[in-house]
């Protein structure tokens, strides 16, 4: 998932700088909610029941928004989308792990440790010399035609 903020923009909210949408962001609020709810920590049973109630319209939802005049309103999300657009996400930037024996997923912060390793790697960019890059013909070729 590639994450793209601007830096003098940036939202107080950081499911506003993952998720691109405000569904998203509202689904992806109740997940990790519900999870702290149950020590951070979802089965695979239970994560699946939560998918399953979403897509049915099961879920009410508490949103302090001006946008939503009924505070509580029912949310539905596709369950597919569900796994594809939230949970497959959260679970490759770290802030989700599965643990494949005991079948749960689990709140961490390997999302965190990621993110201190890009700026790592950013400031190991800025130290390095600058190269010299050597273009074969072929490349030259194609740029000329580009």
């Amino acid at each position: 998932m590639v994450i793209l903020f601007d830096q003098f923009n940036m939202p107080e909210d950081i499911y506003e700088i993952i998720f691109a949408t405000k569904q998203q962001v509202i689904v992806a609020k109740l997940l990790i909610q519900r999870m702290k709810e149950h020590e951070g920590i979802l089965g695979k049973t239970a994560m699946s029941l939560f998918a399953t109630h979403l897509h049915e319209g099961e879920i009410i939802a508490e949103i302090d928004e001006p946008v939503f005049k009924p505070k509580q309103i029912k949310l539905s999300y596709n369950k597919r989308q569900f796994y594809d657009r939230i949970l497959t996400p959260m679970k490759s930037m770290g802030l989700i792990d599965y643990d494949l024996y005991k079948k749960h997923y689990k709140l961490s912060d390997k999302f965190n440790k990621a993110m201190i390793k890009v700026g790592i790697l950013w400031m190991q960019e800025l130290r390095r010399p600058p190269q010299q890059f050597a273009l074969k013909k072929k490349d030259i070729e194609e740029l000329k035609e580009g």
